[in-house]
């Protein structure tokens, strides 16, 4: 199956992937050093995904992934140690609306994955656990794996990073911060389990 894994970030949600030809978009070098180690045999593209989605498009995906970023969407915005007013990415929803549209036109499925925004859902969507998912599959089979009791608050240490690790079953030697962030941990917390990613990838028509 040929798949396109926009935003693709440590691989959490392509791990238990098998029989796939994957292209993985993902903006931080630093990132992608840790996807390309954990998956040699995909073609991992560095570069901004939202742009590489329209550019590539009609390139004859199978399967398409995309898990924007979460932090102007999410609950925290309201309630976290740097709550501030900030508008929205509303990339997330341009995105959908794209994949929406041309999905059975091009014959591809796909799965936007994002966290419960403070404002509710603008598009209907598929809720499992702490994601939300917008997809022209229907997800209701999917068995969520709960998050690490405290996930947010008490793993933002290198220590609660390597506990994240061991979680997703994706380990990194060194320290890896988002630009802006100190928060060593985010990036593994970003992550879907790949026990998830497996499911729905089967749903999708990927090989178990």
């Amino acid at each position: 199956m040929k798949v396109l894994n926009l935003y693709s970030g440590v691989g959490g949600n392509r791990k238990l992937w098998t029989d796939a030809d994957v292209t993985a978009v993902e903006y931080s070098r630093d990132i992608a050093e840790v996807y390309s180690h954990h998956f040699p045999d995909d073609e991992v593209v560095v570069a901004d995904a939202h742009e590489y989605l329209l550019e590539h498009l009609e390139d004859g995906w199978d399967f398409i992934w995309s898990s924007p970023p979460c932090q102007s969407h999410s609950r925290f915005i309201l309630s976290g140690r740097n709550r501030k007013p900030r508008f929205p990415d509303m990339k997330l929803y341009e995105e959908i609306i794209l994949l929406q549209t041309w999905s059975e036109r091009l014959g591809f499925s796909y799965c936007v994955e994002n966290v419960v925004p403070y404002y509710g859902e603008l598009i209907s969507a598929q809720k499992i656990g702490r994601h939300l998912f917008w997809s022209d599959l229907c997800l209701s089979s999917v068995k969520d794996v709960p998050s690490l009791k405290g996930f947010i608050k008490d793993y933002c240490t290198v220590a609660g990073s390597k506990e994240i690790q061991k979680w997703l079953g994706i380990s990194w030697d060194k320290n890896i911060y988002y630009e802006g962030k100190h928060d060593p941990s985010q990036i593994w917390r970003n992550a879907v389990h790949p026990e998830i990613g497996k499911q729905i990838y089967e749903i999708a028509g990927g090989e178990a």
